[in-house]
């Protein structure tokens, strides 16, 4: 994951967003130890072995704004790219 990407908090953040009630802990969810040894042992990071292209591209408003929505207006380019790369390797 790149510095672009991470989010940075210092501890009083972290506890004044937990009062506010702005961080969310699901309890049902699976505890990185029930993944088992196996996966860990095996497990790597992948990311991009190329650097990304900056490119213009004009869309249609309903698509924009669909994507836009979806995300709350924020990490719509990053949901538009996730739905090319599945389509990418879909039809490779």
């Amino acid at each position: 994951m790149s510095d672009n990407n991470m989010k940075r908090a210092s501890l009083a953040d972290i506890r004044k967003m937990k009062e506010q009630g702005k961080l969310h802990h699901d309890p049902k969810a699976p505890e990185g130890e029930s993944l088992g040894a196996d996966f860990w042992a095996n497990a790597k990071v992948e990311g991009s072995k190329k650097q990304p292209k900056s490119v213009h591209l004009k869309l249609d408003p309903d698509v924009f704004e669909y994507f836009h929505r979806e995300t709350g207006g924020k990490g719509h380019l990053t949901k538009m790219q996730n739905v090319l790369r599945a389509y990418v390797a879909a039809h490779r």
